[in-house]
């Protein structure tokens, strides 16, 4: 079997992945004040809804049906990565219904050392020791920046215990999901595989949802409703396109950035809806963790990318 080879364009992909960084920081509060009046399958349902019929408007138009040849080819990378994407999605919703959305971007960022591990059994990609060094000080933010939170998580695990359990499975599906699109991407466009999976999971969860209580959600309810489906789209169709150009190895260093942007987002979400969103308030300990987070994480991608020779 011949694997995916990115195309070594390091500067484009990071970039990509960065998009995709913004938009999954702070789609967590969002996610958390939908959930007080929609159940998560209804929610995912909606999201998976208006990006697969976005892109199955721009993918049919522009580059017709894709090949059913191809797709009998790929069928277990295609059977891995709707079940992958569906069970993260659901997963983290529910979730959320137990932990904050910080607390939840903190145990997420298992999904990028899964993937992490992945890209190192299944693709073969090399991790360069001053890669290494960059990691581990982004490990070392990531425990300064969220001390309090994770003292907070060990002493009442008893209550936790769900959330926890719930976006770790979510993790580890995020991860399985991502390395079978990686190699998805060998045969098919970024665009037409995040269709196929978007319709796909659709479907699959339509039994689950349930369409008709769109029909009752307030104008601003179902704005920050479309607003997550258009995220889905524009964070999702980033991620694949970074995965042409960059390893998967070095796209999950830069996906650990989400959970800064969550909690610098949260007084925002604070304000406009302090009755579900609690404000935070960061210490020293966690400002100079989220530096040490953004140093670890640009020393983890740029040692390597500075001497890539097709670098743009």
């Amino acid at each position: 079997m011949t694997l995916h080879q990115t195309t070594g364009r390091s500067l484009l992909g990071i970039s990509l992945v960065l998009i995709t960084v913004l938009f999954w920081g702070w789609l967590s509060i969002l996610l958390k004040v939908l959930l007080i009046n929609t159940d998560p399958y209804t929610i995912t349902w909606y999201r998976f809804s208006v990006a697969g019929g976005i892109l199955a408007f721009f993918v049919v138009w522009k580059y017709g049906l894709p090949s059913a040849t191809k797709f009998q080819r790929s069928l277990l990378f295609w059977i891995i990565a709707i079940g992958g994407l569906a069970s993260n999605y659901i997963l983290y919703l529910l979730g959320l219904n137990y932990i904050s959305p910080s607390t939840a971007q903190v145990v997420m960022q298992t999904a990028p050392m899964f993937m992490l591990i992945g890209s190192f059994v299944f693709f073969k990609e090399r991790f360069a020791a001053r890669q290494w060094f960059g990691y581990a000080v982004l490990v070392s933010g990531m425990l300064l920046f969220f001390n309090q939170r994770l003292a907070e998580l060990f002493s009442r695990m008893s209550l936790l215990a769900n959330g926890v359990l719930l976006v770790v499975a979510c993790a580890i599906s995020w991860a399985a999901y991502a390395l079978a699109q990686k190699q998805l991407l060998k045969t098919f466009r970024p665009s037409t595989i995040l269709m196929v999976l978007y319709l796909a999971s659709s479907f699959l969860l339509l039994p689950f949802a349930n369409p008709q209580h769109i029909l009752h959600l307030t104008g601003s309810q179902l704005i920050l409703l479309t607003a997550a489906g258009i995220s889905a789209l524009i964070s999702y169709v980033s991620f694949a396109e970074a995965l042409k150009h960059i390893e998967a190895s070095r796209a999950s260093v830069v996906l650990a950035l989400p959970p800064i942007i969550t909690v610098a987002s949260t007084p925002v979400g604070a304000s406009l809806w302090p009755n579900f969103i609690a404000h935070e308030q960061l210490s020293l300990l966690s400002l100079i963790g989220a530096i040490l987070v953004v140093i670890g994480s640009m020393l983890a991608v740029l040692l390597k990318t500075a001497n890539t020779p097709n670098s743009v």
